[in-house]
Order: structure tokens, then sequence, then C-alpha cells
């Protein structure tokens, strides 16, 4: 898949470009409607000959337009979405730029300029796709401002359990905890990318060695102990995942961390990228009053990580 990075202005010309089926849409999580969007596009592609494309902006519209946090996070961040667009089909990926120039476009120079311009023959959008200053552009005067230069399939809202399926929500299951529930939604299971950094260490002292990782932008759920399943160079091992602030033996811990207690495991894997695959959230984070509480306690959480999985697999 090429990617081919743009900001505003971009100086590409509709004559050197190929003919291209575009999805356009933010992507975020590339859950169930998201899937039959760039699907939609890449079928479409493959009838007319043309190239399957997908258009995605970065940083997240809320972070630069100031309704987000800064520390935003992502359900795919940039390069796992390269991956999944990639294995969906998709050839080209035109990576926007979403800076205050470009927010300021009009829908009408968004659709010259970022369609049209980019010799777009056909466009897919979700129902509720929307563009241009202020989000003023939607999916029907997209059809207005083609001038008839491109066609266009919009993709129903899909629902599950009478509920949208939304990036917010998956956003929300992870708040809550649920990661069980968000398969449906999402198409598979939550899984985030870590690299294993050094920790204090202390977890091998009480018999419970734990890979401690930076998630970097990966949104990571609800504070508690899950059951996981993890990946280290392509091999899958059993685990449970610690998200939270240690406060048996922390006090003033600002942002959540993540470490991982390995099934059976031994090697030193410091620097390595290890994948986490969310399967069941067992327990609340807590305070104990000792180290032997603490050691009862995960023995417990084992003990039901194992009767997880053994349900599971």
């Amino acid at each position: 898949m090429e990617t081919i990075v743009m900001s505003h202005p971009h100086h590409y010309k509709q004559e050197s470009l190929p003919p291209t089926i575009l999805a356009l849409g933010y992507f975020d999580g590339i859950h169930i409607g998201h899937q039959r969007v760039i699907s939609t596009a890449v079928e479409l592609a493959e009838k007319a000959g043309a190239v399957p494309a997908v258009m995605s902006f970065h940083p997240h519209p809320s972070v630069v337009l100031g309704r987000a946090d800064q520390n935003w996070t992502y359900i795919t961040p940039l390069e796992e979405k390269k991956k999944v667009l990639e294995s969906m089909g998709v050839k080209r990926f035109y990576l926007v730029k979403f800076d205050h120039d470009f927010a300021s476009l009009s829908s009408k120079e968004f659709v010259d300029q970022y369609i049209i311009g980019l010799n777009v023959q056909h466009v897919v959008t979700g129902f509720d796709f929307s563009y241009g200053k202020y989000g003023k552009g939607n999916v029907e005067t997209l059809v207005k401002e083609s001038n008839g230069q491109f066609a266009q399939t919009v993709i129903e809202k899909i629902e599950k359990d009478g509920q949208k399926i939304s990036s917010t929500l998956i956003r929300q299951f992870l708040k809550e905890g649920r990661v069980q529930e968000i398969v449906p939604y999402l198409g598979r299971r939550y899984k985030l990318n870590g690299t294993v950094i050094h920790g204090d260490k202390r977890g091998r002292t009480i018999g419970f060695p734990t890979a401690n990782l930076d998630t970097e932008e990966y949104s990571l759920p609800k504070v508690g102990v899950y059951a996981v399943e993890v990946s280290i160079d392509n091999e899958r091992y059993f685990a449970m995942a610690n998200v939270g602030y240690k406060p048996t033996f922390k006090e003033d811990q600002k942002k959540p961390s993540l470490e991982v207690h390995i099934f059976d495991f031994h090697k030193e894997i410091y620097g390595k990228t290890v994948s986490v695959t969310w399967l069941k959230r067992i327990r609340d984070e807590k305070k104990f009053s000792g180290i032997d509480e603490l050691i009862q306690q995960l023995n417990t959480d084992k003990s039901k990580t194992l009767e997880i999985i053994q349900t599971m697999y």
C-alpha cells in the first residue's frame, strides 16, 4: 500500500493521478461500519479497474479544534491503521494533515481540491460523514458539489442491539472495561501493541514478574485486572494484565500504566513489541494492606484468568 502524506495546500495534479475509488472518513478503530465503507470502495475499484484508496486525517480533528484533550488516545493509532487498511486490499492511503488551514476550507473547496483534484471517480462514505469548515458539508451537499464529476455511495447506519456502531461507542466500552462486549462492534477482539520498558521490577520478587508496556497512543481499558492473550515474536501466550496506578506501592502516579504477567514465561524481552489482546475484565484495582494480601489476590486472579481462557479456547 502506498501512503501519501499531504498538507494543505497540496500540489498534486488531477491529470497525473490514476482514476481512484475513495473511502472517506477518519476511521478510528476500523469497526464493522468502517469496514463496510472501505470494503465497498475496494469492491467498486476492482470492478472499475481503478485504484482502491482511503483518505483519513491526522491528528484527530477534535484535538486540533480544541474539543478534546491534547493527550488524545486512539483505538487504532496511525501505524496500526495502515496495517489494517493494507490487509483489506487498499492500495493507496491519503493521509491529510489536519490543521487549522485545512479545517478552514469550505465544503466546496474540499471537494474541488481533495476529491475532484485527486482524480477520484467514486466516493464512499458513512451516512454521517461531514467535511469542510464547521463540518457544514454532508452526504447531501457532496452530491451537489460534485458537479457530476464523481459518483457517490453512502453506507447507511449499522446497528447492533439497537445501538449505532461507532468509535464513540467502542470508546465507551473501553472506558467501562467491557472488553469482551466490543467484539461484535469492532469485528475482532480489542488489541494493542506496546514496547517492553523497565519498571520497578517488584513483581519478580513476589513470584509474579511483569512486563511493563509503553502503549504510546493506544486507548487503555478501564483501570483494573484483565485476562489477556499476548503475542511476542509471533508466539502466543496467556497472561493477566493490570491497568492502573499501583496504589499499594505508589501514591502519586498520574497516568495509568499497563503491565502483564505472562504465564510460564521466563525470557528477557526488554525493547520488544508485545501485542495484547483483551479477553475479559476480572476486577477493579485496589490497595492492599501488605505483600501477603497482594500475593493471595494475584493467585486468585490467575485462577480466574485460567478459567476464562478455558471457556474461550
